[in-house]
């Protein structure tokens, strides 16, 4: 809230109209088209892009300006903000509705997965699954990528404090035989559960990646048991997922 009028920099306000005036359909602009779109008079709208221009947000060609992508900067330090549930959510439900499948994305939280965005297309589990919602995550596609994600020694000791009760009987329930599942995600990069934490259910998940190369998440979709092999699961959504997993790691 403002409290007095020396609060206000007027001058930053007219800088992010002009930004604004570029756009898909108006990539270039003059002094004065950008002046119309903006709503800024003449000299002020030259005044800004001249001082974009000098500090390298924008190009100029003696007639036209153009933003570069230094202006990202400001975007992605906006979504750097962000909670990662808000910058993911529609990255999901956009891959929901291209692949006709439910699509989550979840952290670990010691031995369970916890999910924090989710796109339902239809229910294949027997609960209903949100955000909040908790899974073990030794016997989960996502959570099989997010220990593959730790150091080996940590993976194992979370695995060995889980709740080891077989959920169905396809169920891995020994720790070398679980500990060599992880290895195997953390190897491909992904990792194809088929009916572990509830019969009739199969998923596929891939860690989400930030910036800096750390794992933050896992993404998955997730779908009905013997509609298709592990390898067609695999030739028919991996490419779906790790593009979206290229995508989301430009911005988290």
């Amino acid at each position: 809230m403002l409290n007095k009028p020396t609060d206000y920099v007027a001058s930053l306000v007219k800088g992010l109209r002009v930004i604004e005036a570029f756009g898909a359909e108006t990539p270039r602009l003059s002094i004065s088209e950008a002046a119309g779109a903006s709503g800024l008079d003449r000299a002020t709208a030259r005044r800004v892009l001249l001082t974009l221009h000098r500090e390298g947000y924008a190009e100029y060609d003696g007639k036209f300006f153009t933003l570069t992508p230094r202006v990202l900067r400001l975007g992605m330090a906006a979504l750097a903000s962000l909670p990662l549930s808000q910058i993911v959510q529609p990255w999901l439900d956009q891959l929901s509705e291209q692949i006709g499948q439910s699509c989550s994305v979840a952290l670990l939280d010691e031995t369970e997965i916890v999910y924090i965005a989710r796109a339902a297309q239809k229910r294949v589990m027997s609960i209903g699954l949100m955000p909040g919602s908790r899974l073990p995550a030794y016997c989960t596609s996502m959570g099989r990528v997010l220990l593959a994600a730790l150091p080996r020694e940590k993976a194992r000791a979370l695995v060995e404090a889980s709740d080891l009760t077989p959920r169905t009987p396809r169920s891995a329930t020994d720790p070398e035989e679980i500990m060599a599942r992880i290895d195997r995600a953390r190897a491909q990069g992904f990792a194809i559960l088929s009916e572990e934490v509830e019969t009739g259910l199969c998923s596929i998940a891939v860690p989400l990646i930030d910036g800096r190369g750390r794992v933050v998440a896992a993404l998955n979709t997730g779908m009905a048991a013997g509609q298709q092999t592990d390898g067609e699961l695999e030739e028919t959504y991996l490419p779906k997922l790790l593009k979206v997993q290229a995508g989301l790691r430009r911005v988290i």
